[in-house]
């Protein structure tokens, strides 16, 4: 026992260094359980006959924690699974969820742990998952309800058909919101191709990116919840959301008076109600309110023409900022770009008479 304490001690300091979960990494988790997958249909099968039952998935440090049981080593089936969530200790699969190794086993976390959790079932799943770094399941026939515990979240899994349809709401707003922003960036086209600093219309084109970013998230993952159904709602996805991200990205490289990467890191973990604040968005690009004057890089409107990356970046940094761009003789870039100055100068003129 004091040999699986010392064990326990060191997976939860190795573990506690490497708790965050990237998005991709949790969506791949949520596939595991996706409607019409085996594990989903002994989930879904073991809540229907009112049983309650604690999964855990293996992996290298989930030994230490478990204790007794009976050793079962069988392929897994639905079915399977559902009879023995008749019992009480925690179901083991192997780390393809291919098989089922144990069965009834007691699960001995470190108690010191923190949990939100009452119930001692879910307060296991929570502890096990944060100290072994893997997904546990935990169903509770009392509130008729199935949860996921990875690493350091916690997911409640939905109904397919309830998950859809608010799915299908939250894509209506979407799409609106990519109206709207569209119409953003066509009117901060408009005052930038007129060197016009206006940075109430660069924060409001941000919000709107951001939340139109937040929802594609959060539609992301119900489209992997809700199996084969979502197969269209990730195609309207993709398209609702082309060039939102790189568009957004722009606007911050051209407006932000602090570090960009910085900026973007800080701008990507808001809130909804962070994200909608001008004030809070304002103070994260490095200026003390909407209204204050700078001045425009250049890198949304040279987006636009057929210069690459590289070539934007030496130009910038040849002209200083928009202004110079747009008024320049752009004979100095001729050792910059080359050929393309005059290129560059006939598309930036037919932007202007576009506008």
């Amino acid at each position: 026992m004091e040999q699986k304490k010392e064990v326990q001690k060191h997976i939860v300091e190795a573990n506690s260094k490497n708790m965050e979960t990237s998005e991709e990494e949790f969506l791949s988790v949520l596939k595991n359980v996706a409607p019409g997958t085996n594990l989903r249909v002994g989930l879904d099968g073991s809540l229907k006959i009112g049983n309650g039952a604690l999964i855990v998935i293996e992996n290298e440090n989930t030994f230490p924690l478990f204790e007794g049981g009976f050793r079962i080593n069988c392929k897994f089936t639905p079915q399977k699974l559902m009879e023995l969530s008749k019992m009480d200790g925690a179901i083991i699969l192997s780390k393809d969820m291919k098989r089922i190794t144990h069965s009834n086993v007691l699960l001995i976390p470190d108690s010191r742990i923190r949990t939100h959790e009452t119930g001692t079932r879910h307060k296991a799943a929570e502890r096990t998952a944060k100290q072994a770094g893997t997904l546990t399941i935990a169903i509770s026939q009392r509130k008729n309800e199935i949860t996921l515990y990875y690493k350091n979240m916690r997911y409640p899994i939905i109904d397919a058909g309830e998950l859809l349809r608010k799915a299908n709401e939250n894509l209506q707003i979407l799409e609106k919101q990519r109206d709207l922003f569209d119409r953003g960036v066509e009117k901060l086209n408009r005052l930038e191709l007129k060197n016009y600093f206006n940075l109430k219309q660069a924060i409001n084109l941000i919000q709107k990116g951001k939340l139109i970013q937040k929802l594609f998230s959060e539609l992301k993952k119900n489209s992997v919840e809700v199996g084969k159904e979502g197969t269209l709602l990730k195609i309207r996805l993709k398209e609702i959301t082309l060039g939102v991200d790189k568009e957004t990205d722009l606007v911050i490289k051209d407006y932000a008076k602090l570090e960009i990467k910085r900026s973007k890191l800080i701008l990507d973990n808001l809130s909804y109600d962070e994200i909608l604040d001008e004030e809070v968005i304002c103070r994260i690009l490095g200026y003390e309110n909407p209204n204050a004057s700078g001045e425009i890089r250049g890198w949304r409107i040279l987006s636009k023409t057929s210069l690459s990356e590289a070539e934007a970046a030496k130009v910038i940094k040849e002209l200083g900022n928009l202004e110079g761009i747009m008024v320049k003789k752009f004979d100095n870039l001729t050792h910059v770009i080359g050929d393309k100055v005059r290129i560059l100068a006939e598309e930036l003129e037919k932007m202007r008479m576009s506008d």
